[in-house]
């Protein structure tokens, strides 16, 4: 089955601590997913962000809301309990949150978004204005000159930790010798070279050109390179550079997608617009011990 959202988790959870005892959620969360039957891989699920599982953010707004609702209570720090309400609603068999004074408190959380969670929402609708930077992004780097796309390429390595200063990478990154565009130490102590080749194409990269890249390195005596494009590598270019000797060589293949999102995570030729943080409970400021 599909994960479970945040209004199908309540009845569970509440039926699972019915005994009456504390419990913790990260304790219930595993016992939940045994009920529903979700796979490893539904288990292992994450926001877009990565940082947080699906499952488990919608069992933690499941007890927000539990509690919210007077069916569950906090009994110290990270620990909570079924309130006398709450083994009545379990022995009714039924949960009304529709009908709960939550609705006016909090309206994003039960204004049926497909059973999702604030967080759910702000993630993916955050990953789809991702989506489309990324897309523009792409459509401005195949506007400008291929020169300007390998001082992109050599600007965004530097910013990533490579090379140590710009005006370094940049006095080494013009060669244009052999098919490199690039050459921009590994470190900034400069104990090994990463040479590099930038193709702002619209067509897929196939094979050879990778095969032409590799024989470049090895006419330098290299060992390590990136190949960047604005487009696609085939399967067979992949397997290709799967089945290099890394002993001879290695190399890295970056598409247009890759690229796009490590200039967003970089901050290369991108700037911010707004920022929102999301905050909760410091519960050590309430400690009073």
């Amino acid at each position: 089955m599909s994960i479970p959202t945040l209004r199908q988790i309540k009845r569970p959870l509440l039926q699972l601590v019915a005994d009456g005892r504390e419990f913790q959620l990260r304790d219930i969360v595993p016992c939940l997913a045994d009920h529903f039957a979700l796979t490893e891989e539904e288990r292992r699920e994450v926001l877009p962000s990565g940082r947080v599982r699906r499952f488990d953010n919608r069992c933690g707004w499941a007890q927000k809301e539990l509690k919210q609702e007077g069916l569950l209570v906090s009994t110290r720090r990270g620990y909570h309990k079924i309130t006398d309400q709450g083994l009545e609603v379990v022995s009714q068999d039924s949960i009304e949150a529709s009908d709960s004074p939550s609705d006016a408190q909090e309206p994003c959380i039960n204004n049926g978004q497909n059973g999702r969670t604030p967080e759910e929402l702000i993630e993916d609708n955050y990953q789809i204005i991702r989506e489309q930077l990324a897309i523009e992004l792409l459509q401005r780097i195949r506007d400008c000159s291929p020169g300007f796309f390998e001082r992109l390429v050599i600007a965004l390595l530097v910013q990533m930790g490579y090379g140590g200063s710009l005006e370094d990478a940049e006095a080494v990154g013009r060669s244009g010798d052999g098919g490199i565009d690039g050459i921009i130490n590994e470190d900034r102590l400069g104990f090994d070279i990463i040479y590099v080749q930038a193709k702002r194409w619209e067509q897929t990269v196939g094979e050879q050109p990778i095969r032409d890249f590799v024989g470049a390195l090895q006419g330098q005596r290299a060992r390590k390179g990136i190949f960047i494009t604005t487009s696609k590598f085939t399967q067979s270019a992949k397997r290709y550079v799967s089945r290099i000797d890394s002993r001879d060589s290695k190399v890295v293949l970056l598409d247009g997608d890759q690229l796009a999102q490590l200039m967003i995570d970089n901050n290369v030729g991108v700037s911010t617009v707004r920022c929102y943080k999301i905050k909760r409970v410091d519960s050590d400021y309430f400690d009073e011990d």
